[in-house]
């Protein structure tokens, strides 16, 4: 094997790489590495750090105490060394704001030698085991590359924009991850319409409702989803949010995989009850005194298209069908804001390896149980969240990449440097499971007709 500079290079440096990162600079284990990123800074979705806004896990789903409470990039240590610690004791919320999970991650990112910023990641090749990662100075053009035994690629998501809307993208048409670069402009729109579902959608909408008092725009939501529905929260679903049921869903068909994903927008995809409620009460508050709210929501409705107004150049007519009535019409608005999601590319440094890596019938990446890339190479590539198909809806989810990294730093060393054996929970989630605590017997043979018992 070729001697490589490193152990491993990280691409990308959201929270996932950020706290592999931590973990490893903890860690009682002699591995180098680097881990790089295009942008100038640590900053994450910045342009949606409204104010007011929670993280929608608790502030225990930092980048490492889940799997390592003691270490020093905890977010309780974070609070101790800004001396914030009486504040947030006093403060008594689990949830903690968005714009303060974003100081602490900048806070981790200062305090590692680890981390280099400026590097976009161009081409990935590999030879003998040995990668070589190319990169590339944004501001000055200047090349670089670096070598080393294993790659964790983890670059994060990207805006989505539906194929009909992206002809009309620019100016007062945009995505809601660019918010608050736009908020001034909405501000001083005659209209605003958002579109889209969950907790994006609904956290624009919240902020300019309780701005609209004190300006003049109308304010309409519109949303393909049944209705504005709350995401499933409660003590006892919230046991899925665990490395078992990671391992459950891995473990089972991929066609029941495709199948159970469809059926769990809810567990990920929803508002919050917190967000849901500060909308209602805020409509209820607007609307005392017979006040006519100049606001409007309309569910199990799709945009179509959005296409400009000839006599009015600052207006766009929104081309909608509401699908239960099988109810066309158009709606006009200043301003549109797409509140349409995210989704995972193919990352295009990785297209020289791409005749080595291995593929499911529908072009999915192959992932291991130990999120690996599926491929012909001798190295490893390793993978944050880009999983989603093989290991389910804790793939996103921020409480769960701890465990992950600590499964892809154990590869890595070759040893259990952390423990990622199974939690314990009060729910069982496979058969042997139960039977095992709880007693009974699998079934051989075809069950008897079900009868109730007397």
């Amino acid at each position: 094997m070729t001697d490589a500079e490193y152990d491993l290079v990280g691409v990308g440096i959201g929270p996932f790489n950020l706290g592999l990162a931590a973990l490893l600079d903890e860690a009682p284990v002699d591995l180098d590495a680097r881990f790089l990123e295009q942008n100038p800074e640590f900053n994450w979705h910045e342009d949606t750090l409204i104010a007011g806004t929670t993280l929608e896990v608790p502030f225990l789903a930092d980048l490492v105490t889940m799997v390592d409470p003691t270490n020093r990039y905890s977010y309780l240590n974070y609070l101790h060394e800004v001396n914030r610690l009486y504040d947030f004791y006093f403060y008594e919320e689990f949830f903690i704001p968005r714009r303060e999970y974003n100081a602490y991650c900048r806070w981790v990112a200062d305090s590692l030698e680890t981390l280099q910023f400026d590097r976009r990641v161009t081409d990935i090749t590999e030879r003998a085991g040995v990668f070589e990662v190319t990169t590339v100075h944004p501001g000055t053009g200047n090349q670089e590359s670096y070598t080393a035994e294993n790659v964790v690629v983890g670059i994060g998501t990207s805006p989505h924009v539906p194929e009909q809307f992206e002809d009309s993208l620019g100016g007062d048409v945009f995505h809601s991850a660019s918010y608050l670069s736009h908020r001034e402009r909405c501000l001083d729109a005659g209209s605003v319409t958002v579109v889209g579902s969950g907790q994006s959608a609904a956290e624009v909408f919240r902020d300019l409702l309780e701005r609209q008092p004190d300006n003049a725009y109308s304010l309409d939501w519109i949303t393909r989803s049944p209705g504005f529905y709350q995401m499933i929260d409660g003590k006892l679903g919230h046991m899925v949010y665990t490395p078992e049921y990671t391992d459950y869903f891995y473990d089972l068909p991929q066609d029941t995989k495709d199948e159970l994903l469809g059926e769990q927008d809810l567990v990920y995809k929803g508002i919050d009850k917190g967000t849901s409620a500060k909308i209602y009460d805020l409509l209820y508050e607007q609307s005392i005194g017979a006040t006519e709210l100049d606001v409007g929501l309309l569910a199990a409705t799709e945009v179509m298209a959005i296409g400009g107004v000839d006599s009015e150049p600052d207006t766009y007519q929104l081309l909608c069908e509401q699908y239960e009535e099988e109810e066309r019409f158009v709606h006009t608005s200043d301003i549109v804001v797409l509140a349409t999601g995210y989704c995972r590319d193919d990352p295009p440094f990785l297209a020289p390896l791409e005749d080595d890596i291995r593929r499911d019938e529908l072009g999915r990446l192959s992932v291991t149980g130990d999120y690996r890339l599926r491929t012909d190479l001798d190295g490893r590539i390793f993978v944050q969240n880009a999983e989603m198909h093989t290991h389910g809806v804790n793939t996103p989810d921020l409480g769960l990449g701890p465990h992950r990294n600590a499964v892809i730093l154990n590869r890595l060393a070759g040893t259990d440097v952390y423990d990622t054996s199974p939690a314990e929970t009060f729910q069982s989630f496979t058969v042997s499971e139960f039977i095992a605590e709880r007693g009974g017997r699998r079934l051989t043979e075809s069950p008897p007709e079900a009868g109730r018992s007397n």
